[in-house]
Order: structure tokens, then C-alpha cells, then sequence
């Protein structure tokens, strides 16, 4: 057995072997893929262990995620310091760095996967801001951004619909840099692929614009090399097909079902090891192979220090360049924003929030060059161009404007991989009621703490006689309820530039909830509304008899009731609530500030689920929302026959 199968079948039994210690996992696609991954991360991309953030490395993605053990046995025999063998032996245990789908954090691991096609998609968006950052950053004699993007996809994430969305783009752009190796080893957790899959898969991306290489046996590394070499002399993305057996070696379980998503068991384990020429004890790696991962990935050292020295000599060459590359790889400050004066709009006319938030972009990237975005085929209704900004497209890389076509899903996910790559801050616009095809990839926003904002707009029934299938009644309440994710539905142009500073300045995803009607201005929501809560309209009394409390374009409405409340001499203070989950991290003080506890009379005013403000109204309070679905009907109409008066609420303030 020579040194390149040795190290091969090292990692499928060092993957096998970590499954069977955890007693659970996914050992098939890691024994078939061993052949792709040597090819790929040990003998073609371009990464230091010793430096994992180097930014111009390669990028690697897993998409299909169960298949996380390869990864793992890769950076062990890479010599990546995270991944030791006591980490190797702790697969998926409590607070290990072998869960059982990546975890963006490991160093090495680039994004987290699992829910299958979302890496296709976070890949695309890294090849986006490769191609961004080299059109703005290169020079000739300098490529300082000179990188590729690979990704491992199985039948499963071929299926998902994010993966065509996204390819589709991709193929669009003509995203040179992304290679796509695709293991088609025909099985599926229900069995032979053939039960619900029978595309060419290969066509399919031809049609998407794709070169498509396809490898005669995906279990010779050499055919998998050369389709590499090729792919990168390419003027379009790649697909590579790579047929291969899903459990290799094992004589009971490979090329069936059952080799997927269990253990090989402790028998077949131990027969397979005898077949691949593997017997010995446990986790055991030969040094003869540890030698050769490393003079492998030696020349991904020698190519991370040849950076460094270009770097060093870019810096010389280009010192505005250099300032600016490191400027856009920090993070911001709301102090560097708001160094040349206030930006809160001060206006006086009633205005949509989504029309207020435009006008930030507007401002923003003037101030933030690096800030680039765009919508799934919404920018008029979104307000969400950059003005001047220019459109990304394969004659323009250095657009800012990102035309994502009406692909909700790979919009979200492919804006995850943009903010993963570094160098960019990125935003995304659509209908809110659409954050029903985006919610896995906000959640992956949210689980990786990723900076991504989501501009959504068109926020309630205000949207009129578009009907109940655009407009959002639940979609606050799921979003608010995602952990990590900062929901910001603001009243005014205040409240929306306030909101465009936090999700700027803050870590994480922020969601910002925009109106699609004319809002009225106050002059007192130009402070405040960065701690997410606080008292727009004090009562005259010391402790108000009620507390009236709302979002949004409802901020408006608890305004006009507490002027009806006043007239009968009941006196009230109206909090807006942009964000519930800025104020819930203030101080205890700070909140009891606002919402007295000893008032215990309290309305809140939202127009949509009301579950989110029970929290707030407590056991005597009362919630004024809508638990059912919309209609198609004018916006005053709507709000009139579902009860979200000044009239309707002060009658329910008045039974409270």
C-alpha cells in the first residue's frame, strides 16, 4: 500500500472509528469521500494550519454536513492545533469540537453546516466576496486576493432547492473561483436514490452555466486531482461528479442505506480495517502518514509566507489600498460613523420606514465603502439600492449592488457567506412575509452570529390589497423567538437610522421590520431607541395610571390613545419597543424605569401575533394584535375592521 492509499483509508477508518466510539453518526459518506478529500485538501487547496484565519486562504465547505467526521480526520492529520486526537476520540460529545455537524468556530471549520444545501449557497456567497474584494484590491503584480472556493455535495443537497436557487446565480455570475465536488454515490436515508431522484444532475448545471466535469471513479484520487487542475483554468464555476460507494470497504454496509446514518458496529468495523489493510488498535495513525499530511500542507505554508511578503510590498506600492483593506477587515464603530455629525434625519413628514431606511443605505455607504447588498427582485419596493452604487454581475465585480433574483433562500444563505468570508458587510431585502422561505439560513445567521441585516419590508396588513398571503401575522413572534437574532421594527426615520447604527455596530444578525405606509415623525425618538425600550410620550403623573406600548407604525396609534385616555382623565405614558431583545440586555433598572412594576395596567398595540408582548403586559394586561390572517382590502380599511383604532384601544384601556 503505497503513502497516498495509506492515507486515504486513514481517514475513512479514523472517521469510521469516531462513529463507532460515539455510538452514533454518519460514517458512509466520509468512507466513500476519503479518495475527493485527499485530492482536494491535502494535494490542490491552498490553507496553513499553523495560520487558519489567513484571508487569503481557500475555502472549504462541507455541505453535506453529516459527512462531518472526514472533516474532522482531515484536520487532525493536517496538524490543526484545535483538533487533536483527545478531540478526535470526544465526537459529539458535550462540549467537544466534534459536534456532529460543523460548527462555524473550529478553526478550519469555515461555516456551519448540516441542513443539506446551505453550504452550496454560503459558497457562493464566498466566491461573491472574492471576486468583490480582487476587483477592488488587486493591482498588477499584486493579486493580493487570489483565492478558490470548494464544496462537498452529496445527492441530498442536490435536492434542496437552495442549491438550485443558488447555482443558478452562480452560474449567472459566472463565479470562476467555486468548485463544486459532487459525491454521487446514489443513496439516500430511504435507500437508492432512484426511489425519488433520478435527474442528471450534471445537465442541470450545464444549463445553469456551469462547466461540468464528470470523473469516471471518484475512488481514484488521480481522476479527481486532474479534474481539479482543470477546474481552475475555468472560466464558469464547477461541477465535478464524482461516482462513489457510500461505506468503502465494509463488505456488509457499502453502497447501501444502511451505511448512512449508524455505525458500522464493532464486528464489521474490525473486518473492514482487515480489507483496507488498516488492523490495529483504535485511533492509531502512523506517523509515516502524519508526515505526509504535513509535507502536503507544507505548501500552503510557503504560499501563505509568499502572501505576506506581497502584502508587505502591496503596502509600499499602494499605502491607500493597504489603509483601506485593513479598515474594511475591522470591525466598526458607532464613533467612526458618526464623526462627521448626527445622522439621525430629523424630518417632519409623515414617511415609510422603508423609505427612511433608504435613505440610510443612502448615507451608509458613503460612510461604510465596503457596505454592499441588494434584494430578491424587491429594490424599488424595498428601497434598498445603493444609489451609485452599480450592479455586481460578471462585467462588473466591483458593483455593490447585488441582484439576487427571486431566490428568497439563497439570498439569505448566500449573504452568510459573504459575511463569513471577511472584508464586507452585507445586507439583504425582501418582503417580510418571505422570511418564510428564509428562516433556515436567518437561523444559521443567528447560530454563526453573523453581522447580516435583513431589510424586510412591508411589515403587517398595512400592506393593503396585496391580501393575507403577503402580509406578515406571525412573522415577528418567530423571529423574535430565534435566539440571537435582533428584530428592530422602529415607529420613524429616528428610530430606523438608530436601527441601521445598531445592526451596524453590533455582533450578530439583525432583522429590520420596515412599513410599506407613511408613518408621523416625533422629535423624541432621536434618543432612546438604542436601548430598544423606553418612554416616547411620559404621562403627567408620577406613576401613569396605564402603560400604553407598541412597535412600529402601532407607536402612532398609542399616541392618539393616550391623547383619547387624557380627555376622560385617565393618564397614560406610551413606550416604543422597537426591540424587545436590546431591552430585555438592559439593567433591571433601567427597564422598571420604563415599565414601573408596580403599573400593572398595561396594553400593548402590535399588529400582528400578539405572544411576544405577554411577557411585558403581564397577568393584568391586555394585548391588542391580530391572531388570524389578512385581507385584501385598503391598509385604513384593514385596520378599522380588525380593531386597531385609537377608538378600539381606548375602549380596552378603559376596561383595564
Amino acid at each position: 500500500m503505497n503513502i497516498h492509499e495509506k492515507t486515504i483509508n486513514t481517514l475513512r477508518i479514523l472517521s469510521a472509528e469516531m462513529v463507532q466510539k460515539a455510538n452514533s453518526g454518519h460514517p458512509g459518506a466520509p468512507m466513500g469521500m476519503a479518495p475527493m478529500a485527499y485530492a482536494l485538501w491535502l494535494k490542490t487547496m491552498k490553507h496553513d494550519p499553523a495560520k487558519p484565519g489567513w484571508v487569503n486562504r481557500d475555502r472549504f465547505v462541507l455541505s453535506n454536513g453529516h459527512a462531518s467526521a472526514l472533516l474532522y480526520s482531515l484536520l487532525h492529520l493536517g496538524g490543526y492545533e484545535a483538533m487533536p486526537m483527545d478531540e478526535i476520540k470526544r465526537f459529539r460529545q458535550w462540549q467537544s469540537k466534534t459536534p456532529g455537524h460543523p460548527e462555524h468556530g473550529v478553526p478550519g471549520v469555515e461555516t456551519t453546516t448540516g441542513p443539506l444545501g446551505q453550504g452550496i449557497a454560503n459558497a457562493v456567497g464566498f466566491a461573491i466576496a472574492e471576486s468583490m474584494l480582487a476587483a477592488r484590491f488587486n493591482r498588477p503584480g499584486f493579486p493580493v486576493v487570489d483565492h478558490h472556493t470548494y464544496v462537498f455535495a452529496g445527492d441530498g443537497c442536490m435536492m434542496e432547492g437552495i442549491a438550485s436557487e443558488a447555482a443558478s446565480l452562480a452560474g449567472t455570475l459566472k463565479l470562476n473561483k467555486l468548485t463544486v465536488l459532487y459525491d454521487d454515490n446514489e443513496i439516500s436515508i430511504e435507500g437508492d436514490t432512484d426511489l425519488a431522484f433520478r435527474e442528471d444532475v450534471g445537465k442541470r448545471f450545464e444549463a445553469y452555466g456551469w462547466q461540468v466535469i464528470r470523473v469516471q471513479d471518484g475512488n481514484d484520487y488521480a481522476q479527481v486531482l486532474s479534474a481539479l487542475e482543470k477546474a481552475q483554468g475555468s472560466e464558469l464555476p464547477t461541477l465535478i461528479v464524482c461516482p462513489t460507494y457510500i461505506g468503502y470497504g465494509s463488505a456488509a454496509k457499502q453502497g447501501k442505506a444502511s451505511a448512512h446514518g449508524e455505525p458500522l458496529g464493532a464486528e464489521e468495523l474490525e473486518k473492514t480495517k482487515q480489507a483496507l489493510g488498516m488492523a490495529g488498535e483504535p485511533f492509531q495513525v502512523d506517523e509515516a502518514v502524519y508526515a505526509h499530511a504535513a509535507q502536503c500542507l507544507s505548501q500552503g505554508k510557503k504560499a501563505r509566507e509568499a502572501w505576506e511578503t506581497l502584502f508587505e510590498a502591496y503596502e509600499a506600492a499602494h499605502p491607500d489600498l493597504a489603509r483601506q483593506w485593513k479598515q474594511w477587515h475591522a470591525g466598526l464603530n458607532l464613533k467612526d460613523l458618526l464623526q462627521g455629525g448626527s445622522l439621525m434625519p430629523q424630518k417632519e413628514k409623515a414617511e415609510a420606514t422603508r423609505a427612511s431606511s433608504g435613505d440610510m443605505i443612502g448615507k451608509l455607504a458613503k460612510l461604510v465603502p465596503n457596505l454592499v447588498g441588494g434584494s430578491a427582485d424587491l429594490a424599488p419596493s424595498n428601497k434598498s439600492y445603493i444609489a451609485d452604487g452599480g450592479d455586481f454581475s460578471s462585467e462588473n465585480r466591483l458593483g455593490r449592488n447585488l441582484r439576487f433574483g427571486v431566490r428568497e433562500h439563497a439570498m439569505a444563505a448566500i449573504s452568510n457567506g459573504i459575511a463569513l468570508h471577511g472584508g464586507l458587510r452585507v445586507f439583504c431585502a425582501t418582503f417580510f412575509v418571505f422570511t418564510d422561505y428564509m428562516k433556515a439560513a436567518m437561523r444559521l445567521s443567528a447560530i454563526m452570529r453573523l453581522p447580516v441585516i435583513y431589510v424586510l419590508t412591508h411589515d403587517s396588513i398595512g400592506v393593503g390589497e396585496d391580501g393575507e398571503t403577503h402580509q406578515p401575522i406571525e412573522h415577528l413572534a418567530a423571529l423574535r423567538a430565534t435566539p440571537g437574532m435582533r428584530v428592530i421594527r422602529p415607529c420613524d426615520a429616528n428610530e430606523t437610522a438608530q436601527a441601521w447604527l445598531t445592526a451596524l455596530t453590533s455582533p450578530g444578525p439583525t432583522s429590520l421590520v420596515l412599513t410599506r405606509q407613511n408613518l408621523p415623525q416625533y422629535t423624541q425618538t432621536a434618543q432612546g431607541s438604542e436601548k430598544g425600550g423606553y418612554v416616547l410620550s411620559p404621562s403627567d403623573k408620577a406613576q401613569p395610571d396605564l402603560i400604553l406600548m407598541a412597535s412600529g407604525s402601532e407607536v402612532s396609534l398609542a399616541v392618539e390613545v393616550q391623547a383619547l385616555l387624557k380627555d376622560k382623565g385617565k393618564d397614560a405614558s406610551v413606550v416604543s419597543m422597537p426591540c424587545m431583545e436590546l431591552f430585555l440586555a438592559q439593567p433591571q433598572a433601567y427597564q422598571n424605569q420604563v415599565l414601573p412594576p408596580q403599573v400593572r395596567k398595561r396594553l400593548a398595540i402590535e399588529a400582528g401575533a400578539t405572544m411576544p408582548w405577554y411577557r411585558f403586559v403581564g397577568l393584568d394586561g391586555r394585548v391588542l394584535g391580530l391572531d388570524h390572517f389578512g385581507a385584501s382590502a385598503p391598509a385604513e380599511v384593514l385596520f378599522n375592521e380588525f380593531g386597531l383604532t385609537a377608538e378600539n384601544a381606548a375602549r380596552i384601556a378603559g376596561e383595564l
